[in-house]
C-alpha cells in the first residue's frame, strides 16, 4: 500500500480552485475507489457521480490528467504516482458541482435526430429479411454507453462551443446508427449539412482515443457519414442532372 496525492477541483459556476488530498492505494484500486475514499474521510460534500462502477453506465466521466475518462475504469496502477493525480470536470458542458457536469444538453440533441423510419415489411409473415453483413456494420455502434467523452474531448464543443450548431461524436454515431441500418429508410443527409454540423468536424480522432468502448467513431461513423453528404450535395455529376432536369421543366 502506498499514499498518492490528488488536486481535485471544488467548486461551482461561480467559480473554484484545486484541494489537495491524499489517498491510501492498494492494488486494483481504480481512481472512483479513491474518489470514495477521500469522500469518506476528508471531504463528505464532494460532488462525483457515479453508478454501476462497471464501465457501463458512463455516470463518472471526469478529467484525469488532463485526460477524459472513465474514474471506474481508470487503474491507479496505471497513472504516474510520483506526482499529485489531477481530477476535474468535464470541461464541454456547464459545471453543476464539483466534478459534475451539467449534460442534459446531449438529451435535448438527441430529439432532435430524425427517429428510425423502417421500410414496410418483405415476408409473407410480416417480417423482414436483412443480410448478416448489414447488421454487423451497425452493431459496433449500439455498444455506445453514452458516457459523453467523446464529447468532452471534441474540440469543436470542448474549445469552440459550437453547441447550437454540432451535434458531436456521440450523436454522429448515433445518426450512422440509423443511416446505415439495412431497414431504415429516413435520409438525414441535409441534416447532417446544416443543423448537425457535420462540416465542422475535421477528422482528427481524438473521440475515438478516448472512447472506452473502442468505437471507431471518425473511420466508420464520421467519415461514411461525411461521404454520404458530399455524394448528395457536391458530386459534380448529380449537380449535372439536376441541372439537366430543371431545364427540361423549364
Amino acid at each position: 500500500m502506498s499514499t498518492a496525492t490528488f488536486k481535485i477541483w471544488r467548486g461551482d459556476a461561480t467559480g473554484g480552485n484545486f484541494v489537495d488530498y491524499t489517498a491510501q492505494v492498494s492494488e486494483g484500486m481504480v481512481v472512483l475507489d479513491a474518489l470514495h475514499q477521500i469522500q469518506a474521510t476528508q471531504a463528505n460534500d464532494l460532488a462525483c457521480r457515479w453508478n454501476c462502477k462497471a464501465g457501463k453506465c458512463g455516470s463518472c466521466s471526469a478529467e484525469v490528467n488532463g485526460m477524459p475518462k472513465l474514474t471506474c475504469m481508470t487503474r491507479m496502477s496505471q497513472l504516474p504516482l510520483d506526482k499529485p493525480v489531477t481530477i476535474e470536470p468535464m470541461k464541454a458542458f456547464p459545471l453543476v458541482k464539483d466534478l459534475v457536469t451539467d449534460v442534459s444538453w446531449n438529451f435535448a440533441v438527441k430529439k432532435k435526430i430524425k427517429p428510425f423510419k423502417p421500410r414496410a415489411p418483405d415476408a409473407p409473415d410480416g417480417s423482414w429479411r436483412m443480410a448478416q453483413a448489414d447488421v454487423d456494420r451497425v452493431q459496433e455502434f449500439r455498444k455506445c454507453i453514452e458516457c459523453f467523452l467523446c464529447q468532452d474531448v471534441c474540440h469543436v464543443l470542448r474549445e469552440h462551443h459550437k453547441h447550437d450548431e454540432f451535434i458531436g461524436p456521440r450523436f454522429l454515431v448515433y445518426v450512422a446508427a440509423l443511416e446505415m441500418h439495412p431497414l431504415d429508410t429516413e435520409d438525414r443527409r441535409a441534416d447532417l449539412k446544416q443543423a448537425h454540423g457535420i462540416g465542422l468536424c475535421n477528422i482528427t480522432k481524438c473521440c475515438t482515443k478516448v472512447c472506452p468502448e473502442n468505437i471507431t467513431i471518425t473511420d466508420n461513423a464520421i467519415i461514411p457519414l461525411k461521404e454520404r453528404v458530399v455524394d448528395g450535395f457536391y458530386d459534380p455529376l448529380r449537380w449535372l442532372l439536376n441541372s439537366a432536369k430543371k431545364t427540361l421543366k423549364r
